[in-house]
């Protein structure tokens, strides 16, 4: 019988999924991409390898999921939080912690995420992966700027751009934190940001 629209195969299908993605990310983190193997997620998952296989082709693609499953619940939560009540300042900040904040708590799988992030582009897929979520990210950030616009809380700019700007150096800020080559605390870091970002572009 459908549920939401979808039928009982589907959400047993999905349920497999986010769990052997779940299994996968604890893998990559404990052990790195290439020590990582298929039989290690699937024990992890609690399936047999043959089942692992009946959702992914090879290690490379459930990497790949794995990432953009990460990556796309991080997404999730920046829509959720910019859709909030608050003034774009507000907002900004919010945006900014919750980015790092969520690099912070899963700092294992993404070193091993940018170990790999220069490879990626080399594979069709992960080119792709890399485009996609980059835009969408920007995207959360361009509406958030908008609304500023309209408000007057912030001058009136080139919105797409200074949309990029913004997720490029919140990247680089997390990077730098997931590294090691920050020792900040997420507050101090997030302030940084914010007011060298708010200086920019308020009216």
């Amino acid at each position: 019988m459908p549920v939401m629209g979808k039928t009982r195969k589907d959400v047993v299908s999905e349920f497999r999924r986010s769990e052997l993605l779940t299994a996968a990310r604890t893998v990559f983190s404990k052990k790195g991409y290439h020590d990582a193997t298929i039989d290690d997620i699937a024990e992890i998952a609690e399936v047999a390898k043959g089942t692992v296989y009946l959702y992914y082709k090879s290690k490379k693609e459930i990497y790949l999921e794995a990432l953009r499953f990460g990556i796309e619940t991080l997404n999730s939560e920046l829509l959720l939080r910019a859709s909030g009540p608050g003034s774009c300042l507000e907002k900004l900040r919010i945006l900014t912690a919750t980015k790092m904040e969520y690099f912070e708590e899963n700092r294992d799988f993404f070193n091993i995420y940018y170990s790999e992030l220069g490879k990626l582009p080399s594979h069709p897929a992960g080119l792709e992966l890399v485009k996609d979520l980059y835009f969408k990210q920007a995207k959360i950030f361009a509406r958030l700027l908008r609304e500023g616009v309209r408000r007057g809380e912030i001058r009136n700019l080139n919105v797409e751009k200074t949309a990029f700007a913004i997720a490029d150096l919140t990247r680089d800020v997390t990077t730098q934190r997931v590294l090691g080559f920050s020792k900040a605390s997420v507050k101090s870091d997030t302030d940084f940001v914010v007011d060298f970002i708010w200086k920019g572009i308020a009216r």
